[in-house]
Order: C-alpha cells, then structure tokens, then sequence
C-alpha cells in the first residue's frame, strides 16, 4: 500500500491556527516518511457551507507552501459511492430507519460518550407506532473496537455502550460524515487518517463501518489541539481568527509548537513558510510521537473516553 494521507477541511470559513495544525501535521509526518499528502474538501453538510471557503482554504495552502498530491476530492460529487454503501449495508442488515427527533433523543438518552448523547436503541426492533422514519442508523449491538493510535494509545471501545447506534443518513436526507469519510478514506487507499484529537471519537464507528463494508483498515494519529483562552477548541463556531496567508510564519511557528516541534528563535525571526516546513521535516527525526511508526506502546494506559 501507498503510503498516503489526506488533509479534509470542512469549507465552513477560512483557513484557521486549528486547521492549520492538522494541515500541517499531516503534512510533515507524511512526507517526512516519503509518502503522499492529498485534500478533500468535506462539503456534504451544505447547510453550513460557506460560500467561496473552499476556494479560500485552497489558496492558503498554497501561499503557505503545503503543495497536495493528486487532485482536490468534493465530497459533494460522491452521492452515488455513499449510496452504493447504504445499499450493502441495509444488504447486510445494518442499517434501520429511525424516527426520533434530537429532542426525543436527548430526553431518552441515559447518558453521554466519548461522541455526545448515546442513543438508547429506541427504533431498532421497530418504528414505535404511527412513525415513520426520518434518519437511518447503523447497529452497534455487540461491536467491540480496539486499535493503537500513533498519539492517544491503546483504544478499546464497546460502540453499543459507548457510542451507541449512529446515523449514516440524516433526516434532512445528507449522508453523515461516518459514512463518507470511511468510504472515501477506502476508495482513495488511505494508509493512515491523521488529523485532530477532536475527531478521535469518530475512529470506532469509522472502524465499524470499515468492517462491515469489507474495507481496509488505515493507521490512525490524532494530533494535538489549539485551544483558544478558555480552553475551547479553535474552530469558526469559536471564532477562530483566520491565517493571513500573506504573513503566515507567527501561525506556522505556534502550530509547529502545538506539534511538539519548538523550531529556535533565530530562525523565526528571518524564516519564511519554505523555511519553517524544510525545519519541521528534519525535526521530526526527533520526535518520535510525531511518525509513522505502529504508534505508543500497547501497554499504556486505556484511553478515557471525554464528553
């Protein structure tokens, strides 16, 4: 297998220190190891699509010198791959309609996981009387995951009692972004998923999805955070101001901290883009969380799941 890696923005504002991390994160770790680095743009929830970001993202990464492999990926052109899963997985009895609205859900629901409020199972034997389904959810019932991520540990994840059942098709009729990324991580030949420690909950219903699709499994690693003063992950719901790409060394240089990398104050101070990611790709030789390698031992601790 190609080793490969994809860096896949959701186009819902501009480039930020957040995004910037996972960009360049996966970036240097990929081609630190000679391999490729692609982009997908993530635009299924088109309700919150910003218009002209994907374009804007795009043009960043190139000012900042983060070249990709291959052409761009929409992910709204891949309605036809996402249905040909839907197809197999209701084939192999995994799919169920649902009828709960959020609020139901919420009232329902005993308790939180690692993924928000874990959905009691309410329509999984049956539509209650008198409804009719508005989602489609995938069953979770004896499902066990375990994998070694390259940052987080040892992972052991019962979906049914930590997760639950997970949408795969949304009310408003979207597919949900289980479902895309897995089959396009697949179809792309992705050997390993790297990007924010925010998305590690997604990993076990991912990997799930993987299984019963009768597709490989990647290498994961979940890089570090960016939080803002309050200890909120940056993003646009947090307000995260956007990187001038014009002037991008003071946010490639905190990014590269956030990774673990302290590039010396005499080359910040004349440094250009080229110059920080030529700087990262060698300090990476010292920075063994930050490779290709099977990840931290398997002896670590279980990773706890957080709300």
């Amino acid at each position: 297998m190609t080793l490969a890696t994809r860096f896949a923005p959701s186009p819902t504002g501009a480039l930020h220190l957040g995004s910037l991390v996972a960009a360049l994160g996966s970036y240097l770790i990929i081609k630190r190891a000679g391999g490729e680095w692609h982009v997908r743009i993530d635009d299924l929830d088109t309700p919150r699509c910003v218009p002209g970001a994907a374009e804007s993202i795009l043009r960043a990464l190139e000012q900042i010198g983060l070249h990709w492999d291959g052409p761009v990926v929409y992910q709204s052109d891949r309605a036809a791959a996402y249905q040909a899963a839907l197809a197999t997985l209701e084939a192999r009895g995994a799919l169920y309609p649902c009828a709960c609205t959020r609020k139901e859900v919420a009232r329902a629901a005993q308790r939180s996981g690692g993924a928000g409020l874990i959905y009691p199972g309410t329509c999984r034997n049956g539509l209650p009387p008198g409804r009719q389904g508005r989602a489609l959810r995938v069953s979770t019932v004896g499902s066990a995951i375990t994998l070694n991520d390259g940052a987080a540990g040892r992972i052991e994840c019962r979906l049914n009692e930590e997760i639950g059942d997970f949408i795969v098709r949304r009310s408003d009729g979207l597919f949900a972004y289980h479902l895309a990324c897995v089959v396009d991580d697949a179809e792309a030949g992705f050997s390993h998923i790297i990007r924010g420690r925010d998305l590690l909950a997604c990993t076990p219903p991912q990997i799930h999805l993987q299984r019963l699709l009768d597709l490989p499994q990647p290498r994961y690693h979940h890089l570090p955070l960016a939080l803002n003063a309050a200890g909120k992950k940056l993003s646009k719901q947090t307000h995260a101001p956007p990187i001038d790409p014009q002037h991008p060394v003071p946010a490639m240089v905190q990014a590269l901290q956030l990774l673990g990398l302290d590039p010396p104050v005499t080359l910040t101070r004349t440094a250009t883009s080229a110059g920080l990611i030529a700087w990262g790709l060698q300090a990476l030789a010292d920075a063994p969380m930050l490779t290709l390698g099977n990840g931290p031992s398997e002896d670590r601790p279980q990773h706890a799941w957080e709300p």
